[in-house]
């Protein structure tokens, strides 16, 4: 008799922890979902006549950006060392064949990205370049266009060139004229040639509160007043040093 009470006890315990993680994972990713969605904006007031006369003599320029550790952050079923918190949910999870093996990416978004991109891509062309296998890239910017059709436009790792341990980026492939394109991105090989014409951001892996990418909102919003793209970024080359100091830290620990 006390034998079955205590299988009942323990079925009773197991049932009872099952519910208990999948309740806190479903909070869990409702929060995560919140803060990805809460009501921080940047508002957009209509352009005066002097400003839309200024935006009419100047070429509509193309808005270049990174995936990983930019935009987004992922980590596959076969990565040893955890990159996020343990019962993080991810926002999605693609499912990709990688040399005939199935492999489970789970992806994280960063902070405020879809309101981002709903507002830069009123602002510039988006181009999506990742250094990031096509099967892998191709289905992260589906996922990220969620059918608005602003991310039409993309390259991946066959379009890179090997440098140094890194894949660089030529910006000059996608538009000639360089005074009109800029990249995001989060590592400095990517724009190594090209350090007039990029905007570095810090890598995101998992920091819920991180808001770098509603702080790139002003800047963008003037940038495409420029005739040349150039003529600002030029001035953050104490940015680009910060970044690349940043970087080789992170790879020394």
């Amino acid at each position: 008799m006390w034998k079955r009470v205590q299988m009942g006890l323990r079925a009773f315990l197991l049932l009872a922890s099952k519910i208990w993680n999948c309740l806190c994972f479903i909070v869990k990713k409702q929060t995560r979902a919140i803060i990805q969605h809460q009501s921080v904006k940047y508002d957009l007031f209509p352009l005066s006549p002097l400003s839309r006369h200024r935006l009419s003599i100047v070429k509509r320029k193309t808005l270049v950006l990174d995936l990983d550790e930019t935009l987004i952050h992922s980590h596959h079923d076969g990565v040893v060392r955890q990159t996020v918190r343990p019962g993080t949910p991810p926002d999605f999870v693609l499912k990709v064949v990688i040399d005939r093996h199935p492999v489970r990416f789970f992806v994280h978004k960063r902070p405020h990205v879809d309101f981002f991109l709903d507002i830069v891509s009123q602002w510039y062309d988006l181009v999506i370049f990742t250094a990031s296998m096509e099967i892998y890239g191709a289905a992260v910017a589906d996922r990220l266009d969620a059918g608005r059709g602003i991310l039409q436009r993309r390259f991946y790792r066959q379009h890179c060139t090997p440098d140094m341990g890194c894949y660089t980026k030529d910006l000059s492939a996608i538009c000639s004229d360089l005074s009109s394109i800029f990249i995001l991105d989060n590592s400095p090989g990517a724009y190594r040639a090209y350090p007039d014409n990029a905007i570095p951001i810090k890598s995101w892996i998992s920091d819920p509160t991180d808001v770098a990418l509603l702080n790139l909102l002003p800047v963008l919003d003037a940038l495409r007043f420029t005739a040349d793209v150039r003529s600002v970024l030029s001035r953050n080359l104490h940015l680009h040093r910060l970044c690349n100091t940043t970087l080789e830290s992170n790879h020394d620990t």
